[in-house]
C-alpha cells in the first residue's frame, strides 16, 4: 500500500479496515473513556462514576475494546480487592489530543447546534 497517496486514492479495502477504526473511536463512550484517560491512569469504578449513564457492561465492553485496539491497558494490581487501573498506551495518547479537540469543540459549539436543533424540529 503506498502510504503517500491520500485518502482519495486508497481502495476499497483500506476504507473498510479504516472504518473499523472510526467506528472505535467515534462511538461515544470509547471518546468519553479517553477524554477521561488522557489525565492519567484511572480505575474502572472512577471512569464508571465520571462517564455518567454508562452501565457497568457496556464500559467493560468499551475498555476492551480499546485495549484490544492497542490504545489503553490494563493493570491488575495483587491486592485484596484486586484493583485494576486502565490506562492510554502511547498509541491512545496519540489519539487523546484529536479527540479532546473534538470535544472541546462540541463544548463551544453546543448553545448554536442545540438553537439550530430547536429551529428544525419546529419546521413541520
Amino acid at each position: 500500500m503506498d502510504v503517500t497517496a491520500g485518502p482519495r486514492h486508497r481502495g476499497p479495502e483500506d476504507c473498510r479496515g479504516v472504518s473499523t477504526i472510526l467506528a472505535r473511536i467515534g462511538d461515544k463512550w470509547s471518546m468519553l473513556v479517553v477524554m477521561l484517560l488522557g489525565d492519567g491512569p484511572r480505575r474502572f469504578n472512577e471512569i464508571k462514576r465520571m462517564v455518567g449513564g454508562i452501565s457497568q457492561r457496556m464500559l467493560t465492553l468499551t475498555l476492551r475494546g480499546l485495549e484490544r485496539d492497542g490504545l489503553v491497558t490494563r493493570t491488575v494490581f495483587p491486592t485484596i480487592p484486586p484493583r485494576v487501573d486502565y490506562e492510554l498506551t502511547d498509541l491512545g495518547r496519540s489519539l487523546w489530543q484529536p479527540v479532546e479537540a473534538l470535544g472541546n469543540w462540541a463544548f463551544a459549539h453546543l448553545p448554536e447546534i442545540e438553537a439550530a436543533r430547536t429551529k428544525f424540529d419546529g419546521k413541520d
